[in-house]
């Protein structure tokens, strides 16, 4: 990828976790609620890094609310005990 600086490669591993984790919940019956929210977590952390070279506001403020509902559904899964989750239909 030629013309990308550090920061935009890091934003795009970022964007990659999100995706990925996207995927992982619609092709898996029951995901793990830690693969999920961590990757989330971990995807956020890395596109607020990214957004802080690269200032977005909006981004910045949406990857905030992303990485605090990735927070309480590791802390829902730690607190309830669960490694895999049933979906409601």
């Amino acid at each position: 990828m030629i013309g990308l600086d550090w920061a935009s490669m890091v934003g795009f591993l970022g964007t990659a976790c999100i995706i990925g984790a996207y995927a992982y919940l619609t092709l898996k019956d029951a995901p793990n609620p830690f693969v999920l929210h961590g990757t989330n977590l971990l995807g956020a952390a890395l596109l607020t890094i990214s957004l802080l070279v690269h200032t977005n506001w909006p981004s910045l403020v949406l990857e905030g609310f992303w990485a605090a509902i990735a927070i309480f559904g590791i802390a829902k899964a730690i607190r309830t005990g669960r490694k895999g989750q049933e979906r409601e239909a």
